[in-house]
């Protein structure tokens, strides 16, 4: 009874003196679950870098076009604005507007006889729509892989806990020992795996839906100019018959 006592001590007294630091955690680690813990930490900081340009992006872009709409809507002459915009549009509203006029202008030298209004109508409709399919798809670029990192993460660190949890369980039947020393080193290098996977997960998924809902409202905003502005290129077309 002396001796098994003894055995305890000496087993908890091991155990408190493991490192149980991050670092630690990761220094111990086996190959795989180091892997793994180095896969998710490389995709959380990208999520990051990509969630601060994002954000910090639609910020400049709500503002430029607030400011184009500010221009566009001061009663001043839409060749006038063409003329200022036309060499390097700074936001996908004045690009919409760039591809219109220029669509616009290069009616007339085609020769209008021939064409009808709803053709030059229509042509002008889709140069617009094609413009804001192509500035959206360069607003939502890597946007794909916040919502991979958000579906995936939490699966690739159960698959560290996972190894782990096995390693651990060789370790108990390697030593035959089944004391909090032998365990708790596995057991917590897998834990830290699947926090890994939660703390890489969450901020992609929220940031995600976060992001789509204002890139959804900015579309919105895009698609209501553009059918403001094709009115009115349609009542300048009806004034010039």
């Amino acid at each position: 009874m002396e001796n098994q006592v003894i055995e305890a001590v000496t087993l908890a007294g091991s155990a408190d003196n493991l490192d149980f630091s991050i670092w630690a955690l990761f220094l111990r680690a086996d190959p795989i679950v180091k892997s793994v813990i180095v896969l998710l930490l490389v995709a959380s900081i990208w999520c990051w870098a990509i969630i601060i340009d994002k954000v910090i992006g639609l910020r400049r872009l709500s503002a430029l076009s607030t400011e184009f709409e500010q221009a566009f809507w001061s009663g001043n002459s839409l060749d006038d604005l063409y003329e200022r915009v036309a060499s390097q549009p700074r936001d996908p509203m004045s690009a919409v507007f760039v591809a219109a006029m220029r669509e616009w202008r290069r009616t007339p030298a085609r020769g209008s006889e021939g064409d009808s209004r709803v053709g030059v109508a229509d042509r002008i409709d889709r140069v617009m729509q094609i413009t804001m399919a192509r500035e959206m798809h360069r607003a939502e670029r890597n946007m794909t892989f916040l919502a991979t990192t958000g579906s995936t993460a939490p699966f690739i660190g159960l698959f560290g806990t996972v190894w782990g949890i096995m390693n651990s369980f060789q370790s108990i039947a390697i030593s035959k020992n089944t004391s909090l020393a032998v365990v708790a080193p596995g057991i917590a290098e897998a834990l830290f795996a699947t926090a890994l996977g939660l703390l890489a997960a969450i901020p992609a998924v929220v940031a995600y839906n976060k992001l789509t809902k204002d890139m959804d409202q900015y579309a919105s905003r895009l698609d209501s100019f553009a059918g403001e502005f094709s009115a009115i290129l349609s009542r300048e077309m009806e004034g010039k018959k």
